[in-house]
């Protein structure tokens, strides 16, 4: 029986525009249902999903999506696909609703399927009550909105989101990261999601591309490249701090600071044995609340994966 085709599959992916080089022989393959693809701006991001969508041919090298040729059948994969772009693409004076029905009837739904598909999406994403008013009216949240809908009014089986919290306020990118995990764990639809920012990327998605100047950094699951800190325990105590740290240091150990009052990661030359910090908190009074070996964060993994491509 033979093997499902990866969501994407690149090899050896090379772009370059003069004398500028956006993509350096990019090979991976990646099949999770929510694809990270993390890097700096200017890494090659926008130009790698611009290239799977058949919208700018590569110099060299091979690309699929959903196991069709970004050369050879573009066509098809738009069809299947749903894009949001990072920049701004509306159309002056006219409403959510006429736009995004547009963007149906272009990738071939007849006019009728199209608007009630875009009445429905429009509801969903809860611009219902605004579906009718100019889209030059619309904060940069309801724009961002009306983006994701054009995106998916055809049923897309693939989505890739470029850059979606732009613009966005803490509050407004919560808001959009929680309806691209509900579209990509509820609504069986694969997410490709770029972006530069390391938080959007951890709270939605499974597996991590990363690139930097137009190089494969890493590519794996998440949880993978993210690891497990070797030799460090993580605590949530309650106590005072102070105390604590103090009576760590009295049985050897080199407690770090972290962010969280009532946080602290401890170095130490073998996770399966807490009694040294567990006897510093008995000293102390402080209560353990969370004893666990310590995860490195996205940020510091993405922090070294950069530094070491740098080198």
């Amino acid at each position: 029986m033979s093997q499902p085709a990866a969501l994407i599959e690149i090899r050896d992916l090379v772009k370059n525009y003069g004398r500028v080089h956006a993509l350096e022989g990019v090979t991976l393959s990646a099949s999770s249902r929510a694809i990270g693809l993390l890097g700096p701006n200017g890494s090659g991001k926008s130009t790698l999903i611009k290239i799977l969508l058949g919208l700018v041919r590569p110099t060299s090298g091979h690309a699929s999506a959903l196991g069709l040729d970004s050369q050879r059948e573009a066509l098809r994969i738009r069809q299947m696909t749903g894009f949001m772009p990072e920049t701004e693409c509306k159309i002056p004076r006219m409403s959510a609703v006429q736009f995004v029905t547009l963007a149906g009837q272009l990738v071939g739904m007849s006019s009728g399927d199209a608007l009630a598909r875009a009445h429905d999406v429009l509801h969903a994403l809860d611009l219902g009550e605004a579906r009718y008013r100019d889209i030059d009216t619309y904060s940069t949240g309801m724009l961002q909105r009306v983006k994701l809908a054009q995106a998916l009014v055809h049923h897309p089986k693939l989505l890739f989101l470029d850059e979606p919290t732009n613009g966005l306020d803490p509050k407004g990118r919560d808001e959009m990261l929680g309806l691209i995990r509900d579209i990509s764990s509820r609504k069986g639809i694969n997410v490709v999601l770029s972006s530069h920012i390391l938080h959007d990327v951890e709270s939605v998605c499974d597996e991590l591309v990363v690139l930097h100047r137009g190089r494969l950094v890493a590519a794996g699951p998440l949880k993978d490249i993210i690891g497990i800190a070797e030799r460090a325990i993580e605590i949530r105590f309650r106590g005072d701090r102070a105390t604590l740290e103090g009576a760590l240091r009295s049985e050897g150990l080199s407690p770090r600071a972290a962010s969280e009052g009532d946080r602290m990661v401890v170095p130490v030359d073998d996770v399966r044995n807490t009694a040294p910090v567990l006897r510093a908190a008995a000293k102390c009074g402080a209560q353990v609340r969370h004893l666990a070996p310590a995860q490195k964060s996205l940020e510091d993994v993405f922090a070294g994966l950069i530094e070491g491509a740098e080198k």
